[in-house]
């Protein structure tokens, strides 16, 4: 099994997040792509929305895609969200892979022992509108040492982002180009983000 792994705040997950993942599954042969959402990202101030609503936006966003799926596994945990230990509780077989936007890895470095995360993944880097594609040089060494190589995935960035999202929300403005429906209207009937206004 080849895996493709998606993991965000996902404060609310939006058509870009699924237009990765699609590209992801297609372009890397994988048999299916999980998004992941975080529980309590330890690198992101705190959330707009619950842990259940986020959830169950995600899982409304896939729906009944072929080859998408939702996981729990972060939300499940308790505490703050580090990638190595939703790594340690996947299960070992399938071969791995961590998608990750162009923004991220610049940081990655920082992440909770990120060298053995990327021990344990392939890692595939999608380029984010207004983040340049760089490798930090720590990565970099550790992958010509180590012989694995960072996967640059075709994708033409979405100019969508979350936060413009909850503020065209908070400002009673349309987000039917950036929804899925059903995640709209799960927005719409629960009241979300229209006191956020960051």
């Amino acid at each position: 099994m080849r895996i493709g792994l998606l993991g965000g705040s996902f404060d609310p997950v939006h058509r870009a997040h699924l237009t990765l993942a699609n590209t992801a599954l297609a372009e890397l042969n994988l048999d299916q792509v999980q998004l992941i959402p975080a529980g309590q990202p330890w690198q992101r101030p705190p959330l707009g929305a619950s842990t259940s609503d986020r959830l169950t936006m995600t899982s409304l966003a896939v729906g009944q895609q072929s080859g998408l799926l939702v996981n729990s596994v972060e939300i499940d945990r308790n505490g703050p969200t580090y990638t190595i230990e939703t790594l340690e509780s996947l299960p070992q077989g399938p071969e791995y892979f961590w998608i990750l936007g162009a923004d991220q890895l610049a940081n990655f470095c920082t992440w909770r022992r990120w060298s053995e995360i990327v021990s344990r993944v392939q890692l595939v880097v999608a380029q984010r509108p207004g983040s340049e594609l760089i490798i930090p040089p720590e990565l970099a060494i550790w992958l010509n040492t180590n012989n694995k190589r960072l996967i640059h995935l075709p994708f033409e960035p979405l100019d969508i982002s979350a936060n413009e999202i909850r503020q065209r929300i908070a400002r009673g403005e349309s987000t039917a180009d950036f929804l899925p429906e059903a995640v709209g209207q799960y927005i719409t009937a629960r009241g979300l983000y229209r006191q956020h206004t960051d």
